[in-house]
């Protein structure tokens, strides 16, 4: 099956048994198609470039190594002129790129910056990619974008606080989305609406972790803290990757460094069946087809959503958990963009009980209405 972009080529190597597109402006006749290798591995490092767009379309290993490519990145610094030279969608040189920035820690900058393309730029927010939590019984809270505004602290987030006293959870979660980033988006600023500064967002970040800190402190000596990023997050040092460069390493550019006691990372797992962190699959359905595709009990933000739902299979029960928003829905942060339409969100967080290893069914904590918190079958007054 030949794809749009390439010629086939039917292959019967020891290898390899399929059939493989190549771009057009390869030609098929350089290859001996007898080799009892697969055809990645008869190429020659002159054509090692061009098949590395097979290679990733079908699952090979890439031809083209770390250091090929950062030299490649080093000489043309833009994603397009990579893309052109090696056959590469612009696509994959993006995610190559980002891959290698956090595996080696490193910033890639484009000599074209551009801020509609921050999602590419390195998130050395990052520690390492997974948090293994190693809880066999105990209580886990999970809450996710907060979007910290200076001067509000809204009905979830006393939530929160109130549920550390009474649960004195084992790991608390900030499941991306904590800083917004208003100032900074890559979407215009709407009319003359005003967003705070940077540096009012961080103020009001550190002024809330710094809260939830004192409450799990209080609860529980070691209480995990746990940051999976979130794409606004990833806006903070995006945004001085992409057009100071010069300054990395520069001390307080990285958004770890003013959080030290939260632990970074994209995914974590409190038990080897369940997994936090704040995106994978979108839509209305998106908490059934995360727990199917990832085949693990999932919890994520990012929909702002706030529901609990269960899959079987022959391996049992698992859920898909959306762990909803600290901030209210009517909140500042989402005024302008949301043009006062109706969003079906919900303002709250997840908790989530594990006995011997297992996930027992989730719960939702709800904001119920101004100062008032549903859980468990209650209104709890958390004003």
């Amino acid at each position: 099956m030949g794809t749009p972009d390439g010629v086939g080529i039917r292959l019967n190597g020891s290898h390899c048994k399929g059939f493989h597109a190549l771009p057009r402006n390869l030609s098929p006749s350089r290859f001996i198609l007898s080799t009892p290798l697969c055809l990645h591995c008869a190429l020659d490092n002159n054509t090692s470039l061009w098949y590395q767009a097979v290679c990733t379309t079908y699952g090979h290993a890439m031809k083209i190594t770390d250091d090929e490519f950062l030299e490649l990145w080093h000489r043309l610094r833009s994603p397009q002129k990579v893309a052109d030279e090696t056959g590469l969608t612009v696509r994959t040189v993006h995610l190559r790129r980002r891959n290698l920035e956090i595996k080696l820690g490193i910033s890639l900058p484009s000599d074209n910056p551009n801020p509609s393309c921050a999602q590419h730029q390195p998130k050395l927010h990052l520690v390492k990619y997974r948090h293994y939590g190693g809880i066999t019984d105990g209580t886990v809270i999970v809450f996710s974008d907060a979007h910290f505004w200076p001067g509000i602290r809204t009905t979830a987030f006393k939530g929160l606080l109130w549920a550390i006293k009474e649960l004195k959870p084992h790991m608390v979660v900030a499941n991306g989305d904590i800083f917004d980033g208003a100032s900074i988006s890559r979407h215009p600023r709407s009319g003359w609406s005003q967003r705070p500064t940077v540096k009012q967002e961080l103020d009001a970040c550190k002024e809330a972790m710094t809260e939830i800190e004192e409450a799990c402190h209080k609860a529980r000596h070691h209480t995990q803290l746990i940051w999976p990023l979130g794409n606004h997050d990833a806006r903070f040092e995006s945004r001085l990757s992409s057009f100071v460069p010069e300054f990395e390493g520069v001390e307080g550019l990285t958004l770890k460094e003013h959080f030290p006691k939260w632990h970074p990372c994209w995914t974590c797992w409190p038990t080897p069946d369940i997994v936090i962190k704040h995106r994978y699959k979108n839509g209305v359905h998106a908490t059934h087809n995360n727990t199917v595709g990832s085949g693990k009990s999932i919890c994520t933000g990012h929909l702002h959503s706030l529901k609990v739902t269960p899959f079987d299979d022959y391996n049992g029960t698992r859920w898909g958990v959306d762990t909803g928003t600290l901030a209210d829905t009517d909140g500042p942060q989402f005024s302008d963009y949301m043009e006062d339409n109706p969003a079906n969100w919900r303002s709250g967080f997840a908790v989530l009980t594990i006995r011997n290893s297992q996930l027992l069914w989730p719960e939702i904590a709800r904001k119920h209405s101004e100062g008032m918190l549903d859980f468990r079958g209650n209104l709890i007054d958390v004003s």
